[in-house]
């Protein structure tokens, strides 16, 4: 059954000739090929393209914008786009001052540190980043996860001093870690963290943040630090007796409040500015209610004093020595990669809004620059916050002015108003912390994975309940593991296909994706859809074996013509190393004892000069058994069975023997 050697008639040579011959590249220098691979790395928007044929003055300037982009857009800037941008940046503005002290309460430090933060990053970053949308400042999550990885090291109320100096040190480590990827231009590593990862992770730590926050709500005064919902929940329930009635009610009213105006301003978008003020609103209401009726005395709790002026120099304040440094890196570099996922994340869904692109390396290095700047002017982590950034994309913010003019309503307010946030409860704080967090609980984002990829959707959750039911740092190991598992298991395990005509044309498709297609007489067409790799060359080995097996066993039993040829389409094939040269070799040695012939359809030019080199296409398998269409490779098999009669397999090689 089948053929064992092949040779070409007159008629099959013209035939032959008529198809196109497939080609090996040209070889490269092995320089030149290193160049190339690492420019398409590290370089695949080719930032070098726009110096070409530029004279030396003109590469100084375009080198200025490219380095620092408010050289680029400051020269065209009017007073028309100031007036959009001086709307946002006061709407932004409102915004942040409750937001930053509500979230350095979060991450256990002095209030101020939250309006230190609002106040220089966003400066650095009007200098250096390419998002005009993005509203830069504190994050919950980011919070959430300086505070809780500090906290197991120090306690943040026995040595507030040594604490306060790690969460500075963490903030360095951050802006280290987020600039060296800018400048290297390694941030495909942040593509690690996929959508869905980030969607579960998200979610699990706006839940934990928000249940965390039942201490401020209820008043409770000794809380458990795990974030976990198990120690959170028992934490609340077994201090029942200390519940101050006074602060629910506040907090339960404040809450609705919020979420009305949220709710108000989604159905009325033009009404935006009602949710972006409600924070600030809670903080005036709240504090005018605290001092009209001295509730501090009837178990509110107040912020008290703040201190006045702007940020305070903090260098001398950074740890680098042992045992504590360890834990400051740590720290940094897992806030730091939350920090850069979410932040570019956000940076681009509004730059798609407005159809524009932000360069992803530029948003590194930003990042990185303001929290290095940052954590020495008395800053903790900073990045591009969702709910920030959505407001100052809804005031109609033009430019990255907006984040200027928000710096100078901070510096305002440090200098002559913090006074006033004396009396600002911390139920009210605790409010506005759940509000925003609801807000990144994406439930529909988790439905939407469900129907389109249940795989994807198990990611999300295994991120969610390892935040809720574990720690923030067990969710965000748990989601990268099971999309590492996947991602490997995409490339051990590749999807292969029996390939089938479509009737009435020269298409060949897959036949579970097509029905209707038809199998050709005497031929078996798999389609391989990855590159071979030695990940994988042990898998398709036995996946093509078995694709052989059963079809043989198809065509014994319908009575068809037997099997002659098995046609490989390697149109998916970009790459191959050596292991799967050598499984391709291994793949030709049973087709040969099965008295068959292998043939290639469409073979990329990588895969073409590496089975050249190895002297597989020359010593195995020929070249006028390779062929650029799947089309072309059934013709002129098709014309050998019409043609040729099959020598008989030798007495010496039984039949099927693998």
């Amino acid at each position: 059954m089948g053929t064992t050697d092949y040779t070409f008639p007159q008629g099959a040579e013209e035939l032959h000739r008529r198809h196109h011959t497939v080609e090996a590249p040209e070889p490269q220098p092995f320089l030149k090929s290193l160049q190339y691979s690492v420019k398409e790395t590290l370089f695949p928007d080719d930032p070098f393209r726009q110096f070409k044929n530029q004279n030396t003055s003109r590469k100084v300037v375009l080198g200025l914008q490219y380095f620092f982009p408010i050289c680029e857009w400051a020269p065209r800037y009017n007073l028309k786009l100031f007036k959009s941008d001086l709307i946002a940046g006061i709407t932004i503005a409102s915004l942040a001052i409750p937001q930053g002290i509500s979230y350095a309460k979060l991450a256990n430090l002095p209030p101020i540190l939250g309006l230190y933060s609002s106040f220089v990053p966003p400066l650095v970053y009007a200098v250096l980043g390419s998002s005009r949308d993005l509203g830069v400042g504190t994050t919950a999550v980011g919070s959430l996860l300086t505070g809780a990885m500090l906290s197991k090291e120090v306690n943040a109320e026995k040595d507030p001093k040594l604490y306060l100096h790690l969460a500075f040190t963490a903030t360095f480590f951050a802006g280290v870690l987020e600039a060296s990827l800018g400048i290297f231009r390694l941030g495909f590593i942040v593509d690690f963290l996929s959508h869905a990862t980030i969607v579960g992770f998200m979610g699990g730590a706006a839940t934990v943040v928000s249940l965390q926050q039942l201490k401020g709500i209820f008043g409770l005064k000794h809380f458990t630090e795990a974030t976990d919902i198990i120690s959170v929940m028992r934490s609340v329930f077994s201090q029942t007796h200390q519940w101050r009635w006074e602060s629910g009610v506040l907090g339960c009213g404040f809450l609705f409040f919020l979420l009305s105006t949220r709710y108000f301003s989604t159905k009325k978008p033009k009404f935006f500015w009602v949710a972006a003020m409600a924070p600030l609103t809670s903080v005036i209401l709240g504090s005018l209610l605290v001092y009209f009726t001295h509730a501090e005395r009837h178990g509110v709790q107040v912020i008290g004093n703040l201190k006045k002026g702007l940020n305070p120099l903090s260098v001398s304040d950074l740890v680098f020595t042992s045992p504590y440094m360890s834990t400051a890196v740590k720290t940094g570099l897992i806030t730091g990669i939350i920090g850069l996922a979410e932040g570019i994340a956000v940076g681009r869904s509004f730059a798609m809004f407005k159809n524009y692109n932000i360069d992803g390396n530029k948003e590194m290095l930003a990042f990185g620059m303001m929290n290095i700047v940052g954590s020495l002017t008395s800053c903790y982590l900073t990045t591009g916050p969702f709910s920030r950034s959505a407001v100052n994309f809804n005031a109609g913010c033009k430019t990255v002015v907006s984040n200027i003019v928000m710096a100078i309503g901070v510096m305002f307010t440090l200098l002559f108003l913090t006074p006033l946030f004396h009396y600002t409860p911390l139920v009210v704080l605790s409010s506005i912390i759940i509000s925003a967090m609801l807000g990144l609980i994406d439930y529909q984002a988790a439905i939407h994975l469900w129907n389109v990829d249940k795989f994807d959707f198990l990611v999300c959750m295994s991120a969610y309940l390892g935040v809720v039911f574990g720690s923030v740092e067990i969710g965000l190991v748990v989601a990268v593991a099971v999309s590492l598992a996947r991602l490997l298991l995409f490339v051990s395990r590749p999807r292969t296909a029996v390939k089938g005509n479509i009737p009435n044309s020269m298409i060949y498709r897959n036949t579970e994706q097509y029905p209707y297609s038809r199998s050709v007489p005497g031929l078996l067409i798999l389609e391989i859809d990855a590159p071979i790799y030695f990940a994988n060359a042990g898998y398709l080995r036995e996946r093509i074996t078995r694709w052989i097996n059963e079809e043989e066993e198809r065509v014994k039993t319908s009575g068809e013509n037997s099997l002659q040829f098995v046609v490989l389409d390697m149109s998916a094939v970009g790459n191959i190393d050596t292991s799967g040269i050598s499984m391709m070799e291994e793949i030709k040695k049973i087709i040969d004892r099965r008295a068959l012939k292998l043939v290639l359809a469409n073979p990329k030019g990588e895969v073409v000069k590496k089975l050249t080199r190895s002297k597989f296409i020359d010593d195995n398998l020929g070249k006028e058994w390779m062929f650029l269409t799947v089309g072309e490779a059934v013709e002129a098999c098709s014309f050998m069975l019409h043609t040729l009669k099959p020598e008989p397999a030798s007495k010496g090689e039984p039949w099927g023997n693998v």
